[in-house]
């Protein structure tokens, strides 16, 4: 049976998943913060293996954002990150904000999220000013090509 005959099931998160989630947000380099479980939703294989994941994720500002969307390798580019951003804004009214390197933005863009330009700080939330701000060094220190986009759907 090949990858995109295997049966794939949605569902949240559940506490045997947490160190799953875990490491997939580091495989895929992604921020390891606010890893909490209980907000994921995730995608296993017919045989309960974590292939994909992603949450909501609330903010002490009061805004919430989509985040840690992440499919293991091999099952890229089969629509999984898809469905699970399509499941969990189905419930989220907006704004639900989101930060992606900018080569990302036109996948975002599909999901109705348009990317705050011309550097107007005052206009995001607080939680995404200073990601931008503290972001900006490490990308210069790391030579991360692009930049990081902020979205708002």
């Amino acid at each position: 049976m090949t990858i995109a005959q295997t049966a794939i099931t949605y569902r949240p998160a559940q506490a045997s998943d947490e160190a799953a989630i875990k490491a997939l947000i580091r495989a895929v380099n992604i921020n390891p913060i606010g890893l909490k479980w209980p907000r994921f939703l995730v995608a296993v294989d017919e045989n309960g293996r974590l292939i994909g994941c992603g949450q909501i994720k609330p903010h002490r500002d009061g805004s919430r954002e989509l985040a840690s969307i992440a499919v293991q390798k091999a099952w890229r580019r089969q629509g999984i990150a898809k469905e699970i951003i399509e499941r969990l804004l189905a419930d989220e009214a907006p704004p639900v904000w989101l930060t992606c390197m900018n080569k990302l933005v036109p996948f975002y863009e599909q999901f109705g999220f348009v990317e705050m330009l011309g550097g107007d700080g005052c206009s995001l939330p607080r939680y995404f000013r200073l990601a931008t701000l503290f972001f900006k060094p490490i990308q210069k220190l790391s030579r991360i090509p692009g930049y990081l986009a902020v979205m708002v759907r």
